[in-house]
């Protein structure tokens, strides 16, 4: 496996200069709440959170992975990620064109434990395998899994007009806020009616719903950080965790203790030799 000292460059000039479809690197990082500002890379990418809940933001949306779920984000596209708590991820940069049907739009995909395993042992592969090699059939074949994982519905839309996107950054900025929707409306100078028609047009979702998909968002990153149910449904304004979890289970099928549960069961992983990325390098 190739080594990469990096202290000043991103590691995603380097990543485009590899001559071979797919490169997977081993992106270990224990340390707390990380983040690497805004970049791109020509290669696509898919982020895999082996441990810990990772946060990814373009401009028109916030994608969340909790463990044992995987980012894929399409080449040239501007991102920034972050991580909360202790976080153990993988890396795949994968060339636009090395394999048919690969999703065009950001997205959280749910990994499957065979998945799980081809992302470990690639980890292992040498940036410059041999190509029609043993290598190469294994990386194919990950690709193949890529392709059919299921996609997570754990996506935040933000829309691109500027009242909307101030609306956005309000309710970021204070998610326990219980201002009606008409309220809001009239803080950003529209009517319900038409703050109503444009969410949908620009997100393709109700104000209701784009308010308990930020919620699930916000209680999967404190959640996973240790933080009780209690604690968290009160934190976003809840007058008890039972509504909180009925608002959970509404949006992702499964009450909070069960899909956090479902996911962290295989999130225990034996150490993988790979590269150690030091502070300030982009993935």
């Amino acid at each position: 496996m190739s080594s990469i000292a990096v202290t000043d460059l991103s590691v995603s000039g380097h990543i485009d200069s590899v001559s071979r479809p797919v490169v997977a690197l081993s992106a270990t990082s224990v340390a707390k709440d990380w983040e690497h500002a805004r970049h791109r890379h020509r290669k696509a990418q898919l982020i895999y959170s082996a441990r810990g809940i990772l946060t990814c933001e373009i401009e028109d949306g916030v994608w969340i992975v909790p463990p044992q779920c995987a980012i894929w984000i399409p080449g040239e596209v501007v991102h920034s990620s972050r991580g909360a708590g202790e976080t153990e991820c993988y890396c795949l940069f994968v060339e636009p064109d090395a394999a048919p049907d690969l999703p065009k739009n950001c997205c959280t995909i749910s990994v499957s434990p065979l998945l799980r395993e081809l992302l470990l042992k690639a980890a292992g592969v040498p940036e410059l395998y041999t190509l029609g090699g043993r290598e190469e059939r294994l990386l194919a074949t990950l690709l193949d899994e890529l392709v059919a994982a299921p996609v997570e519905d754990l996506h935040l839309p933000m829309p691109r007009d500027p009242r909307l996107r101030r609306l956005a950054e309000m309710m970021l900025a204070d998610p326990t806020d219980k201002t009606s929707k008409a309220d809001w409306a009239t803080r950003i100078g529209m009517s319900e009616r038409s703050m109503s028609r444009l969410l949908l047009h620009e997100i393709g979702m109700s104000f209701g719903r784009w308010r308990r998909q930020l919620h699930v968002i916000l209680a999967l990153q404190r959640l996973t950080k240790g933080d009780s149910v209690q604690t968290v449904a009160l934190e976003l304004g809840y007058e008890n965790a039972s509504g909180f979890v009925t608002m959970f289970r509404k949006a992702v099928g499964k009450p909070p203790a069960r899909y956090l549960s479902d996911r962290t069961s295989g999130a225990e992983l034996a150490p993988v030799p790979g590269i150690l990325l030091p502070d300030g390098i982009s993935i």
